[in-house]
């Protein structure tokens, strides 16, 4: 399929799906989970900061290094990949309606949001965020400048945890579910920045496929999706979505 074709697809789908992963943020200088292990944290492999097991041993160190992440994505930017799935999105909803958009990431940085986007699908959570160990009440963190971790609920005066997905835990399952419908119904899923090797994440691609559906991939490298694509664009996010929109920078 050629881009001109994928395009007008695009242009023309009533139902669009979007899965991003981290190289739609890598454009705004964020590292990737793993490339964020420098430093001070070089030393420890993400499976030793990022699971339930390290929490309950060190939750002091665990929230040091979630508190470093997160001042790292507060003093980021949305790029403009960003904010071209913004822009589909809000022309997809005015031309018809709603169910026409749905946004899926795997991504924790809250950007997307940032960019004008309504909140996404988080499948992994978002670490701007913490989560109560006694209630499950979820709030933001303090403004980065303020916050000294641990946060406190507001509610029930309890220790709060980063608010993500660890090694060993399940995904939100009704965030899961919500993900796989949009991607049975879509006519067109994108999927933009990702190695498509996590699952169930890597999975939901080939469900729009299955339901008749193409599906267009964005990434500058190849990855297992890559050869059962309907179309497969080289590019970083924000070049691939300029194309696929026929918009200029």
């Amino acid at each position: 399929m050629k881009l001109q074709r994928a395009a007008a697809l695009l242009q023309a789908a009533r139902r669009v799906v979007v899965m991003t992963g981290a190289g739609i943020s890598a454009e705004s200088g964020i590292p990737t989970f793993r490339d964020a292990q420098t430093g001070h944290w070089a030393r420890f492999k993400p499976e030793d900061l990022a699971s339930p097991e390290a929490y309950w041993k060190g939750p002091e160190v665990v929230w040091e290094w979630y508190a470093g992440r997160y001042r790292d994505v507060m003093a980021a930017s949305p790029n403009r990949g960003h904010t071209l799935l913004a822009e589909l999105e809000h022309r997809k909803l005015a031309q018809h309606g709603e169910g026409a958009f749905t946004l899926v990431t795997q991504n924790v940085d809250g950007l997307h949001l940032r960019a004008g986007s309504r909140p996404p699908l988080e499948l992994h959570g978002n670490l701007t965020h913490g989560r109560c160990e006694a209630c499950e009440t979820v709030q933001p963190l303090p403004a980065p400048e303020t916050f000294v971790p641990p946060p406190t609920c507001t509610r029930c005066g309890s220790r709060m945890r980063p608010n993500v997905v660890w090694f060993g835990e399940m995904l939100p399952q009704d965030v899961l579910e919500a993900a796989q419908l949009a991607f049975e119904r879509a006519d067109v899923a994108l999927v933009i920045g990702t190695s498509s090797q996590v699952y169930p994440a890597a999975g939901l691609a080939g469900v729009t496929r299955q339901c008749g559906g193409m599906v267009t991939e964005i990434n500058p490298d190849e990855t297992p999706l890559s050869g059962q694509a309907s179309f497969s664009l080289r590019a970083t996010a924000s070049a691939g979505l300029a194309a696929l929109m026929g918009t200029q920078d």
